[in-house]
């Protein structure tokens, strides 16, 4: 050590001849760690007071008395029963714990109940101190959480938030947060009468203190029993005080998040109300020259609005008077968390007609000139939602001057902020004046840009809607822009889908069977909008190539009639059960909600929700594709192992039928019989165990797929499809020079694995007969 350490011995007190006392000097930290086992209590008193100066100095200190086995010997001597010698080793013990080694060393000694069991009231100070330091630093680990609850650590904890020490106070405090991040102790904190200790130390002279104080409330009042004892102990009244003390403005973000946990369920907020509590808030907001207390009150609001209910009981009080009042604040922070709960409370929609009426809608468009980038976001955010199905504060936006301006932020380089600008402006779209409007704006022009981004922000704000619509539109321009976004758009899977819903599929079959309308541009629009919906391609074009690649999810519901809507796999399946409706579905996958993804907002309008439909499981399926890729993709032959497929396939579905036999094939009674058991018109391929040349095709297709093993799928008439597939002649293991390919019609029914040469007598009465 650095400094000389020295000690007096005393000699055992049985013996009749003692030693004079024994000056000793220590200068090494081995020495003093050694003499932790010397049974002289005032060396064990200098040796630990010794220890704890040397580790104060650093970590490396700490490190190296880790390195001498100083805490073994030091968890024992907390428990000594000579105070002295207890305070110091704890002193020593508390410092040596704040290093990240030592507290991993520490888990593996069963000392948190020691150091539990000296947190009486009775012990000294110091030792609280110093205990609960350590106690500070192992609650950061979920074991060491779970040990100090197990041993009954809250108790004597939440007694210590009284002590009149800081450090104990704000060491205790450190722990209980750590406590609480789990559930259970946030009850058990409410049960032993936590919160008024809690409470008290807002008022403390620490900030350290008063910012941890609020932080483990903001976990605890997440419980409703919480709340309510936090309301009976006069704990809003608090934070309110709190809220409204500049001096305290480090601690009003956390102030806020209490406030609005006090407040987020309408019996809560009710009785809040009644007590003149949302009064007070709302003074708040309103509160002048104090900016940065109006915003934080706003976003408290804000918050609360989060509940519809709650929504219903600020409309009462008028908020949104006091929110349009504040979107004239000079403060860009004030206005933005303006924007944002305007935003919120647009989704009552008694809440849509007071900002109307109010003439809150021209100044949100007033907003969207701002600099700030980050207001410009919110303030579009808030009129997407003040326009949504009402055409009333659409026309308000359009007479404000929002249109041109809107159609500025399309160019503009925040993608949520187009991504709002769009749906407002499909929102305003509806009535033709504006639509003109829009339109004269160069806003198709502006639209191409954002919707070649993969960014998937348009699709989220609902921006799809009005993009498909723009195919109704007879003029030229516009359509050619209109097909051009839809053609890069429908690179992606859940967008193509999403147009399919709208109807794009059968308007740009309109279009492209219009002399006048149709154009190249619209036909690649069509072509890129099947590639990537192959159920609907199917569907209306009766071929999938060898380079469409069936996913689960992949469904047949028959050929569609031109210009018919394709309905979704989850819209056919609510349907009633008829006789004629038969569904084919792919479903490969196990325990996987496949419902489509309609990137709803995350802010939208109120509505039932309805339980999330999920496609039913084809365990059958997925042993047929085990079965296909144990025993049919490690054959080298392409021909055999499309033969091989084939019998699979034909075995699974009722085996071979003699082609003068095929009446008796009882296929549509097994189906029918499936649909009642299922209550559905949508069936699992796996589940047909008698299938005809429809569903063999189609089993056969979706398990080439898996393999590898390039096929088509070709739709007949009268419930015919077949499978071709390309084999070259000659035989290039005896280094015959391949000839040019041929098509193959795969037989499934009659002959299953037998190739039919494409055109010939026997393929054409395959596909036919």
């Amino acid at each position: 050590m650095e400094n000389k350490v020295k000690e007096e011995s005393i000699t055992p007190c049985k013996e009749t001849l003692q030693f004079e006392p024994l000056l000793v000097e220590c200068q090494t930290p081995v020495t003093v760690v050694l003499l932790l086992s010397c049974p002289e209590e005032n060396i064990l008193v200098k040796a630990c007071e010794a220890i704890h100066t040397f580790a104060e100095k650093g970590d490396e200190n700490k490190v190296s008395l880790l390195g001498l086995r100083a805490l073994e010997p030091l968890c024992q001597l907390i428990t000594h029963n000579n105070k002295l010698i207890r305070r110091n080793a704890f002193m020593a013990l508390g410092i040596m714990a704040t290093n990240g080694d030592v507290k991993r060393a520490l888990k593996k000694i069963d000392v948190i109940p020691s150091i539990i069991d000296k947190l009486s009231l009775e012990e000294d100070i110091v030792v609280h101190e110093f205990a609960t330091l350590c106690l500070a630093s192992l609650s950061v680990d979920f074991v060491c959480k779970v040990k100090i609850s197990d041993n009954k650590g809250l108790p004597p904890l939440i007694q210590l938030l009284s002590s009149p020490d800081p450090d104990v106070k704000k060491n205790s405090l450190e722990i209980i947060f750590n406590l609480v991040q789990d559930y259970q102790s946030r009850l058990e904190l409410h049960e032993l009468g936590g919160i008024p200790p809690l409470l008290e130390l807002l008022k403390s002279d620490f900030p350290v203190i008063q910012l941890l104080a609020l932080k483990t409330l903001q976990n605890v009042t997440t419980d409703t029993n919480t709340c309510t004892t936090f309301r009976e102990e006069r704990g809003f009244e608090k934070l309110m005080d709190i809220l409204s003390n500049m001096d305290f403005r480090d601690l009003h973000a956390e102030a806020l998040q209490v406030v609005a946990n006090c407040l987020s369920d309408s019996k809560s907020l009710q009785l809040i109300h009644k007590g003149g509590g949302l009064t007070r808030l709302m003074e708040l907001v309103l509160t002048p020259n104090l900016p940065e207390i109006q915003s934080n009150a706003v976003k408290c609001i804000a918050r609360v609005a989060q509940s519809s209910e709650n929504r219903k009981l600020l409309h009462e009080q008028n908020v949104e008077k006091v929110l349009v009042e504040l979107l004239s604040v000079a403060d860009i922070s004030v206005k933005t968390a303006t924007c944002q709960a305007v935003s919120v409370m647009s989704l009552y929609l008694a809440s849509k007609g007071s900002f109307r009426d109010l003439d809150g809608i021209p100044a949100v468009v007033q907003l969207l000139n701002n600099e700030s980038l980050e207001l410009k976001e919110v303030a579009t955010q808030a009129l997407s939602n003040l326009t949504h199905g009402n055409q009333l504060n659409a026309f308000a936006v359009y007479e404000a001057g929002g249109d041109k301006i809107l159609v500025q932020q399309l160019y503009g380089s925040c993608c949520r902020t187009v991504a709002n600008s769009a749906a407002i402006l499909g929102n305003m779209a509806g009535q033709e004046v504006i639509r003109c409007s829009i339109l004269s704006h160069g806003a198709i022009q502006a639209l191409v840009e954002p919707l070649q981004s993969t960014d998937t922000q348009l699709l989220s704000a609902g921006g799809l809607q009005p993009l498909v619509n723009l195919l109704r539109s007879y003029h030229k321009e516009v359509l050619y822009h209109a097909c051009l976004a839809i053609n890069v758009c429908a690179s992606d899977v859940n967008t193509a889908v999403e147009m399919c819903q709208f109807g794009a599929l059968e308007m740009l079959q309109e279009i492209n069977l219009s002399v006048n309308r149709r154009s190249r541009c619209s036909q690649l629009a069509m072509i890129s909008l099947l590639n990537f919906n192959l159920s609907a391609k199917y569907s209306l074009t009766s071929h999938l190539a060898s380079t469409d690649i069936i996913s689960d999810g992949f469904y047949d519901a028959g050929k569609a009639r031109a210009g018919q809507r394709i309905h979704t796999l989850e819209e056919l399946s609510k349907q009633p059960v008829n006789e004629y409706q038969k569904i084919i579905v792919v479903n490969t996958a196990t325990e996987k909600n496949k419902k489509d993804d309609k990137h709803k907002s995350k802010t939208q309008p109120e509505s039932t929700t309805e339980k999330a439909w999920k496609m039913m499981d084809d365990v059958s399926l997925q042993l047929l594709v085990n079965e296909a890729k144990k025993s049919i993709l490690p054959l080298s032959d392409e021909r055999e192992r499309c033969a091989a497929l084939a019998r699979l396939v034909s075995e699974a579905m009722g085996g071979a039928v003699e082609m003068e036999k095929l009446h008796e094939f009882s296929w549509l009674l097994h189906l029918n019989e499936l649909k009642f058991q299922l209550q559905s018109n949508v069936v699992p391929i796996g589940l047909i165990s008698r299938g005809i040349h429809c569903h063999r095709a189609l089993l056969f297709k979706c398990l080439a797929d898996c393999i590898g093993m390039g096929c088509t799928l070709e739709r007949g008439e009268c419930g015919r499809a077949w499978n071709e597939v390309l084999f070259f002649n000659g035989n290039p293991s005896m280094n015959e020079r391949p000839s040019q390919p041929c098509r193959y019609i795969v037989d499934l029914m009659h002959q299953p694995g037998s190739l039919l040469t494409a055109n010939t007598p026997a393929a054409v009465q395959y596909q036919t007969i």
